[in-house]
């Protein structure tokens, strides 16, 4: 197969120009697991075949629920997210390396788990002594917070599965494999499908995750485009790396506006 790393679209051959958005050079070769069956087993995930189907409803009769946000203790973070964190979201964190995207998720998780919260760290990109030595220079001393170094989904996810954590914060989604995939890390088909089960695991378990990306010398976070259709916010972590202010802004939030105002 071929995709679209603008618009998500996939095509049988190779042209130089996406048929269905019109970007030139924008099609990309991958591969796509096709049927049920795949290597392994996916533990940390429910059985969606035994899931109760879905059956159309009017519109009128569907009661509104009250999601109630997590707050980190951060305002200028919540406020960001549009008032906290919303149970099952996915959110997206890109930045330039050196920017302080590891540092800003440890900070965040370290005061959601002082508040009683349990909170899975993965790390595929750094050992345990490392995360160790920046956790000391930020304080980081919260009793639920747990490290998980590994780069295998499987791993992660049977891991989601005993812990049974708050939240999970995802370092990095390019440094993530699912072996029944033959791509290597990083490559659109990991990307898309890593991103995908992460999604799944969120929405079925009201889990929140947070996906720190990597991003391209234009800015824009690595990979697909569609990566970031699927989550549910898209943050941006900005500024100079030698400089002592930073900025987080929001390019697409489906849990409030990206203006910064938040909506309770």
């Amino acid at each position: 197969m071929f995709f679209c790393t603008e618009c998500g679209a996939e095509v049988s051959k190779w042209s130089g120009k996406c048929p269905v958005c019109g970007a030139w050079n924008s099609l990309k070769e991958t591969s796509r697991i096709i049927g049920k069956k795949k290597k392994g087993k996916l533990e940390g995930l429910p059985n969606f075949e035994a899931l109760e189907q879905n059956r159309p409803e009017l519109l009128k009769d569907i009661k509104a629920g009250t999601q109630t946000r997590l707050k980190t203790s951060i305002g200028e973070f919540d406020g960001v997210l549009g008032g906290g964190i919303v149970p099952g979201m996915v959110v997206l964190i890109g930045g330039e390396p050196g920017i302080g995207k590891s540092t800003l998720m440890m900070q965040v998780s370290n005061q959601i788990a002082k508040n009683g919260k349990k909170i899975l760290y993965v790390s595929g990109e750094e050992s345990g002594q490392q995360i160790k030595l920046r956790s000391k220079r930020l304080g980081c001393e919260a009793e639920e917070l747990y490290l998980l170094c590994t780069t295998n989904l499987e791993d992660i996810l049977n891991s989601i599965a005993d812990l049974q954590p708050d939240i999970v914060v995802v370092d990095s989604i390019q440094s993530v494999y699912l072996t029944s995939l033959e791509n290597s890390p990083g490559s659109i088909s990991q990307l898309r499908e890593c991103t995908s089960l992460f999604t799944q695991t969120a929405k079925t378990g009201n889990i929140p995750f947070f996906l720190i990306g990597h991003v391209t010398k234009d800015g824009m976070v690595a990979g697909p485009k569609i990566i970031e259709h699927m989550v549910d916010t898209v943050l941006y972590f900005e500024g100079e790396t030698q400089n002592q202010f930073k900025i987080l802004r929001a390019t697409k939030n489906r849990f409030g506006s990206t203006n910064g105002n938040q909506t309770d």
